[in-house]
């Protein structure tokens, strides 16, 4: 009754205290009126219980979240037979996270548009980078390498850069281009690392059974650390594949005999953020190349941040992440947005448009168009080529347009526009 009081008064919503499943307490909470109805308890059958209650109670849309291994292979059936709208998996979520990372070992985070033509790469500015100190227009024109820098984050505060904006060490980047470009641009830079053949996780949960699994399908050789015997017997025939070993991952002697200085990356998936955190700490520090840091409280991230530890994953925040977009789906049905994604703690949104042919402002260069303040066309997908724009290109009909913004909730293309 308090989490429903509180929450309440924190996020001005009306709470009801009741069993979610019941037909009187969702008639209470005026589920017939609602256009969405999210179960996330701890139940998986109650969520799905939860969720065909709505439906039946008259609730458009449905999002049940559903952890188990066993129902992952029923979301189909889920989908088709029972009418839920979306079944999210955190552990599944957030594995899938951890497999982009580990396949982009040279940045922090990576997402991909129009079909992984384009992507957005999340990178730190390091001293002395050939990016530093420079105009923004200066650094293009002399690596000739076609990039974009489309946000910067800089001591808290976040900046949609022009040409004459000077990036420093320490800063926080977010790089467009197509995925070949980005490799020869760390590569110039002195920061690209080699995909990962080794790894090592620490922690036997169901998102290192996820990782691992994935891993194991692309070819990658996979050791896991995990201190409950049970655990490892279960993980040993799940995934014959993968090298288990039962011993404490959080004593630096254990993982030293089990190679840790000889793997590509490390991935510590434990059940409390503080071991995650001393045994990630402890990967850096002896120079494994990449790390990945589990972490339940987001409000870690920017001390972690700041002693070097730059790849975090939250199952919680990245589960809410995927609901959000599925929402923001709802609305952009009719709309010109294709993908979206949000940075930097949702203070910027990199929307995905599709320019239909019917529109005013084609053939346009964009030099000439009245686009507003804190708007960055960071790249535009024509036939399957990713461009780069500068003020002379124009949009044509057709055309996927990647729009980095700090303005919220686009779902036009126009939108970005001033009126005239």
């Amino acid at each position: 009754a308090k989490l429903v009081e509180d929450s309440a008064n924190v996020f001005d919503v009306k709470g009801v205290i009741g069993n979610g499943a019941s037909y009187d307490t969702q008639m209470e909470a005026e589920a017939d009126k609602t256009d969405l109805l999210i179960a996330v308890t701890n139940s998986d059958e109650l969520n799905i219980l939860c969720c065909l209650v709505g439906k039946k109670n008259g609730v458009k849309h449905t999002i049940a979240r559903v952890r188990d291994p066993e129902y992952s292979k029923s979301v189909d059936f889920m989908h088709n037979e029972l009418g839920l709208s979306m079944i999210v998996n955190p552990e599944l979520e957030a594995a899938k996270e951890i497999f982009r990372m580990l396949s982009n070992p040279s940045s922090s985070k990576v997402d991909y548009f129009a079909n992984d033509q384009a992507e957005i790469a999340e990178v730190k500015v390091m001293p002395k980078s050939l990016l530093a100190g420079k105009p923004l227009s200066q650094v293009r024109s002399q690596i000739d390498i076609r990039f974009l820098v489309s946000a910067v984050e800089r001591k808290g505060k976040v900046h949609i850069p022009g040409g004459q904006f000077v990036l420093e060490a320490g800063d926080k980047i977010f790089l467009t281009s197509s995925p070949g470009e980005l490799e020869k641009l760390f590569r110039k830079l002195g920061t690209y690392k080699h995909r990962s053949k080794h790894v090592m996780i620490i922690g036997g949960g169901k998102i290192t059974y996820y990782v691992a699994e994935q891993l194991i399908s692309a070819g990658i050789s996979v050791k896991i650390i995990e201190i409950d015997p049970e655990r490892c017997h279960d993980l040993a025939v799940l995934l014959p594949e993968a090298t288990v070993i039962n011993t404490d991952g959080s004593n630096q002697e254990n993982l030293f005999e089990e190679g840790i200085k000889n793997m590509d990356a490390v991935v510590t998936l434990t059940g409390f953020d503080e071991e995650n955190i001393v045994i990630s700490l402890f990967a850096e520090s002896i120079k494994v190349p990449k790390v990945i840091t589990k972490i339940n409280h987001y409000s870690y991230t920017s001390i972690l941040e700041s002693v070097g530890l730059d790849s975090m994953i939250s199952p919680k925040e990245n589960t809410a992440y995927q609901i959000l977009r599925f929402v923001r789906s709802l609305t952009n049905t009719l709309s010109q947005v294709r993908t979206l994604y949000k940075f930097l703690n949702n203070q910027i949104e990199a929307t995905e448009f599709y320019i239909p042919t019917n529109t005013s402002f084609t053939g346009i260069k964009l030099r000439d168009l009245p686009i507003k303040d804190n708007i960055l066309i960071s790249c535009i997908i024509r036939n399957d080529q990713v461009i780069i724009p500068s003020g002379e290109d124009s949009l044509e009909p057709l055309d996927s347009v990647v729009v980095v913004t700090t303005l919220p909730f686009l779902t036009d293309f126009k939108e970005i526009l001033r009126r005239s």
